[in-house]
C-alpha cells in the first residue's frame, strides 16, 4: 500500500504540492482532469484551491477526490533538498 497524504497546498497552474504521511514530498498536476466529468468544477481556480486532506487523500467541497495510490504514482516526487 501506498503511503496516505498527509498536507496538500494547491498552486495557480492547477497542481497540488503534496506531502506524504512518509514525509515525501510530491507534486501532482491536475490540469488533465478538468475536461472530465465530476472534475469539470475544479477549472474554477477558487474551487479548486478549496481542497483539503479527507481520509489520506485529497477532496474537494463537493466530494470530488483522487485515489491516493494515484496521487502517489502519478506524482513528480521532489528530491530531499526541494
Amino acid at each position: 500500500m501506498n503511503p496516505r497524504i498527509k498536507e496538500v497546498i494547491p498552486t495557480d497552474d492547477y497542481k497540488l504540492i503534496l506531502t506524504f504521511k512518509n514525509d515525501e514530498k510530491a507534486v501532482y498536476d491536475c490540469s488533465g482532469l478538468l475536461d472530465f466529468g465530476v472534475f469539470k468544477e475544479l477549472k474554477d481556480i477558487n474551487y479548486f484551491k478549496q481542497v483539503f486532506v479527507e481520509h489520506g487523500t485529497v477532496a474537494w467541497p463537493n466530494e470530488q477526490d483522487i485515489c491516493p495510490d494515484t496521487l502517489y504514482l502519478d506524482s513528480k516526487h521532489l528530491k530531499e533538498n526541494n
